[in-house]
């Protein structure tokens, strides 16, 4: 025996759920949107330094790992607007502060810049007071490097407030993560020291 036929307000009733779902996916949607919408400036930050984005992790770790170093030294610079020096300067100041006294060819190598572009760099610090050129002991065509006083006090002010800067956000991370980004930086160390 057949079933009879079932009235329009019926089948409208027991199809109601589909308008329901659709909504939902909808919401769901315009949610991931909405997430998506606060990465977009880190995307085109992303794209335009080191290329398209891919979910590949072995492609994406040098552009990310890449892209989080730079930031973090703009954070890092602008812990100090006043300050006197570039980053270049002040990572060529802080160099030779850790190594001693060296010529501006190792030091240039170490910083990995040209040497004529070192050699501008090293004029500049002379001429604010950061830096001391003397006559090299063994080789008078050579001279050497070193930090002045007032080239210590300037890293150590520059080291203070970039450290109280990062301090207070490494407070917000949890143990575990603290330690992730001590052995990631022990990590990234070594990988710039090889290729110095």
């Amino acid at each position: 025996m057949r079933a009879p036929p079932r009235s329009a307000s019926r089948w409208r009733s027991r199809r109601s759920p589909v308008p329901v779902r659709a909504t939902a996916r909808a919401a769901q949607a315009a949610r991931a949107a909405a997430s998506r919408s606060s990465l977009v400036n880190l995307a085109d930050a992303r794209w335009v330094l080191f290329g398209p984005v891919t979910d590949d992790v072995d492609a994406r770790l040098p552009s990310d790992l890449s892209l989080a170093v730079v930031r973090l030294a703009r954070q890092l610079r602008f812990r100090r607007p006043d300050s006197p020096v570039s980053l270049t300067q002040l990572s060529a100041l802080a160099t030779v502060a850790k190594e001693g006294p060296m010529t501006p060819g190792a030091l240039a190598a170490r910083e990995r810049v040209r040497p004529p572009s070192m050699t501008r760099v090293i004029a500049s610090l002379v001429d604010l007071g950061f830096v001391n050129r003397t006559a090299h002991p063994d080789d008078g065509r050579q001279v050497l490097v070193s930090v002045s006083a007032a080239g210590v006090d300037l890293i150590e002010a520059e080291r203070r407030a970039s450290r109280e800067w990062l301090s207070q956000r490494l407070a917000q991370l949890s143990a575990d993560e603290r330690a992730t980004l001590l052995a990631a930086a022990d990590l990234m160390l070594a990988i710039v020291d090889e290729g110095a």
